[in-house]
């Protein structure tokens, strides 16, 4: 089963992907970015879905942490954001997708679906 990687400071988002995306996938979570870096390398999950505002350790300090890692910097990552004007700042970074909040979650497992079967295509 696939792994996918949740890192949100909101409980009652990580509560509400989960329950979504537990028939599907294996659901690993973290409440802030230092977590979810430290998760990385022992979970090994197929895709990210990141928060940007988080305290502490930020998404964009995340990215930036996590491009540094050979081994593990081609997983997919999808953020889950309230902001709307970003797209450019998000492609930028390296992000592979993006998706608003409040989100849909029949679009949410779309875009994970297609971004896990490019990535086993590559």
């Amino acid at each position: 089963m696939k792994k996918v990687l949740v890192i949100d400071d909101d409980a009652e988002i990580l509560n509400l992907i989960r329950t979504r995306l537990q028939a599907h996938y294996e659901v690993i979570l973290a409440s802030d970015g230092e977590t979810g870096l430290q998760k990385i390398p022992s979970e090994k999950p197929d895709l990210i879905l990141l928060d940007i505002k988080m305290p502490q350790v930020d998404g964009f300090t995340f990215l930036r942490r996590f491009k540094r890692l050979d081994e593990i910097k081609r997983i997919p990552i999808i953020v889950l954001t309230a902001y709307v004007n970003m797209k450019d700042l998000f492609e930028a970074e390296g992000i592979t997708d993006y998706i608003l909040k409040p989100f849909d979650a029949a679009e949410l497992l779309q875009k994970i679906a297609s971004h896990l079967d490019a990535k086993e295509k590559t």
